[in-house]
């Protein structure tokens, strides 16, 4: 096999062991997030204040997780571009 395809399919399997992390990552944070969201529903001793700052964080890191994915996307490109067999 050839050192190019080796390189190949390790970049493939970290791609598809990161894809599939991120993924459960994404399904917890959003289950987490129903349950926050419906606390704070529910809960009328939380101030406006704070609700909005629960909202605001969840946005946020929202966000973070998408601008990580697109991040770590384009940089899986940019190594396979190196090591694309021709």
């Amino acid at each position: 096999m050839e050192p190019k395809q080796i390189a190949k399919q390790m970049i493939d399997f970290n791609k598809t062991a990161f894809d599939n992390s991120f993924e459960a990552m994404v399904v917890l944070q959003d289950q987490a997030e129903k349950v926050v969201s419906a606390f704070l529903a529910q809960n009328a001793l939380i101030p406006e204040e704070g609700k909005k700052a629960v909202n605001d964080w969840i946005k946020t890191y929202k966000k973070g997780r998408t601008d990580l994915k697109t991040a770590a996307d384009e940089s899986f490109k940019k190594v396979e571009s190196v090591f694309s067999i021709k």
